[in-house]
C-alpha cells in the first residue's frame, strides 16, 4: 500500500513539474537563458517521476517515451535526430512478424470453428453480419480522415526523407506517380486489373519474402475455407501447427512492444529535433478525428443495428457497460471476453449462440479497429503527401477487410495490421511512428468499441434467430421480449 502510494505521489509531482516546465518554457521563450533552463530541468525532473511511476505499465512507458523524445527533439535536436536508429530497429522487428502473423489469424479465424456445414445458419448470418459492418466501420474512417485532413499538414514540415521533397503524389489505380510529371507519365488505363492480379499469390514463399501482405491475405483465405471443407481427422495437424504459429506470433508481438517506448521516442525525437514541436498538431487532431469517427459509428450504424432488430436498448446499454469498460481500461478485447459472455447471456441470448458469435466476431467483427485502420492508412498517404483516388481508396479498404482479422488478442497489434497496409500500397512507414506516440489513447476507444460492437452481434443474431429472450437472472430487470 506505501509503494502504491508512492508512486502514485511520483505519477502526480511527475506531471505537476512537466506542466510547470512546459508553461515556463513558453513563457520563457523570449526571455532569459535562465528561465528556460529553469523549465528544462522541471521538464526532466518530472519525466524522471512519471518514469518511476510508470514501472511495469506499457501504454505509460510508451507516454514517458513520448516525452523524452519531444523533450530531446526540443533541446538537443542535433542528438536527437541520430535517435531515429531506434525506430528503424522497431520498424525491422514489427515488420518480421507480419506475414506469419496475418497468415496465422485468418486460417485459424476461418477453419477454427470447425466444418462450414456444421457452422450452419448461425454461422452465415454472423459471417455477413461481421462484413456488413466492418466495411461500413472501414467506409466511416476514410469518410472521417477525408474531411478533417488530419495529416496534410505533415507533408511539408515532417517528412522530408519520405517523399516532402519528391513533390505531391498522386495513388490511382494502384500507381504511385509524381503530380509534376503525370502529363508524361499517364497513369495506366487498367491500373485496377493491374491490382486485381497483382492480389493473387503464384508462390506463396516469395509473397512473403516480397512483403506483398495482401498475397499472403488472399493465401491464407484459400488455406481456411480448404481446411473448414475437409475431414476433423484431416484438418486437425495443419490447424494445429497454424494455431502454435498464431500463438507464437502474437507472444512475439508482446516481446517486440517492449521496444515499442524506445521506437516512439526515437521517432518523435528525430521528427521535433528535425521540424519542429508544430509537427504534433495534426496528432492531436487524428486523435480527435479518431474518436469523433468512433462516435458517428455508433450512432450511425450500431444504434440503427439495434433498433432494425429490435434489441433492447436500455437492457443492452447496462449489459455491456463492465465489458466495454474492462476494453477501454486494458485496451485488449480478449480481457473482456469472459465477462462480454457472461453478460450476453444474463441479457437473453442462448449460450450456444454467444460461445460461437462473440469467439467469431474477435476474428471478424473488429469493428472499432477497423475505423482506426482506415483513418490512419489514409492519414500516412497525407503526411506523405500523397492523394489516393477514390479508387485507390476502396481498394484500401478491401485490403483491410482481409488483413484487419484477428487482430484483438494484443495491445497496439494494428500497428501490424497498418505496416502491412503501407507495404501493400507503397505508404511511407515514418508517419506510422508518429501515429504510436498516440496510438496508446487511440487503443482504448477502438476497443471499447470492438467489445460493444461484438455484443450487439450476439444480441442481433439471437433475434434474427428469434431466440432473443431474457434469463431468469435478469428478469427483475429487463421485460422479456417476444419474439
Amino acid at each position: 500500500m506505501k509503494r502504491s502510494r508512492w508512486l502514485r505521489a511520483a505519477g502526480v509531482g511527475g506531471g505537476s513539474l512537466y506542466s510547470l516546465g512546459v508553461v515556463l518554457g513558453v513563457y520563457g521563450a523570449g526571455h532569459s537563458a535562465a528561465l528556460r533552463a529553469v523549465a528544462m530541468a522541471l521538464r526532466v525532473a518530472g519525466e524522471v517521476l512519471l518514469a518511476l511511476w510508470a514501472r511495469r505499465s506499457l501504454t505509460a512507458w510508451i507516454f514517458v517515451a513520448m516525452l523524452a523524445g519531444v523533450e530531446l527533439g526540443v533541446d538537443a535536436p542535433g542528438l536527437a535526430v541520430q535517435s531515429k536508429v531506434f525506430s528503424d530497429i522497431f520498424l525491422r522487428l514489427i515488420r518480421m512478424i507480419v506475414a506469419p502473423l496475418i497468415l496465422g489469424t485468418l486460417v485459424t479465424g476461418i477453419a477454427g470453428h470447425g466444418s462450414l456445414r456444421q457452422v450452419g445458419r448461425i454461422g452465415v448470418k454472423s459471417l455477413v453480419y461481421f462484413e456488413v459492418v466492418t466495411t461500413l466501420a472501414l467506409l466511416i474512417g476514410v469518410v472521417a480522415i477525408n474531411l478533417s485532413k488530419a495529416g496534410v499538414g505533415l507533408a511539408g514540415t515532417a517528412l522530408p526523407n519520405a517523399m516532402g521533397q519528391a513533390g505531391v503524389h498522386t495513388y490511382a489505380h494502384g500507381v504511385l506517380e509524381n503530380a509534376d510529371s503525370r502529363a508524361a507519365h499517364p497513369p495506366m488505363e487498367h491500373g485496377w486489373q493491374s491490382f486485381l492480379l497483382n492480389a493473387f499469390p503464384e508462390n506463396i514463399a516469395k509473397a512473403i519474402a516480397d512483403d506483398q501482405i495482401l498475397q499472403v491475405a488472399v493465401f491464407a483465405v484459400l488455406l481456411g475455407i480448404a481446411l473448414s471443407l475437409l475431414t476433423e481427422e484431416r484438418r486437425r495437424p495443419l490447424l494445429e501447427l497454424a494455431e502454435s504459429v498464431t500463438a507464437a506470433m502474437f507472444a512475439i508481438t508482446n516481446i517486440v512492444m517492449y521496444v515499442a517506448p524506445l521506437g516512439v521516442g526515437g521517432a518523435l525525437a528525430y521528427t521535433v529535433g528535425q521540424r519542429g514541436l508544430l509537427v504534433l498538431l495534426p496528432l492531436a487532431k487524428l486523435l480527435g478525428t479518431l474518436y469523433g469517427a468512433l462516435a458517428a459509428f455508433l450512432l450511425l450504424v450500431l444504434l440503427p443495428a439495434a433498433m432494425l432488430f429490435r434489441v433492447p436498448l436500455r437492457g443492452f446499454i447496462k449489459a455491456v457497460a463492465e465489458p466495454a469498460t474492462i476494453g477501454f481500461a486494458t485496451s485488449t478485447s480478449e480481457a473482456a471476453l469472459p465477462s462480454a459472455m457472461e453478460e450476453m447471456e444474463l441479457f437473453g441470448v442462448p449460450r450456444r449462440i454467444v460461445s460461437f458469435v462473440i469467439p467469431a466476431g474477435y476474428s471478424f467483427n473488429l469493428a472499432g479497429s477497423a475505423v482506426y485502420l482506415a483513418l490512419a492508412s489514409i492519414f500516412v498517404a497525407q503526411a506523405a503527401g500523397m492523394r489516393m483516388s477514390v479508387g485507390a481508396q476502396l481498394a484500401m479498404v478491401f485490403t483491410l477487410m482481409l488483413t484487419s482479422k484477428g487482430v484483438a488478442g494484443v495491445p497496439r497489434a494494428t500497428l501490424v495490421v497498418l505496416l502491412a497496409t503501407a507495404s501493400t500500397f507503397r505508404l511511407p512507414t515514418e508517419p506510422i511512428f508518429l501515429i504510436l506516440g498516440v496510438d496508446a489513447f487511440a487503443d482504448m476507444g477502438r476497443t471499447a468499441v470492438n467489445v460493444i460492437g461484438n455484443c450487439l452481434a450476439s444480441a442481433v443474431i439471437a433475434r434474427s434467430e428469434g431466440e432473443l429472450g431474457v434469463s431468469s437472472v435478469a428478469e427483475t430487470t429487463i421485460h422479456p421480449v417476444d419474439a
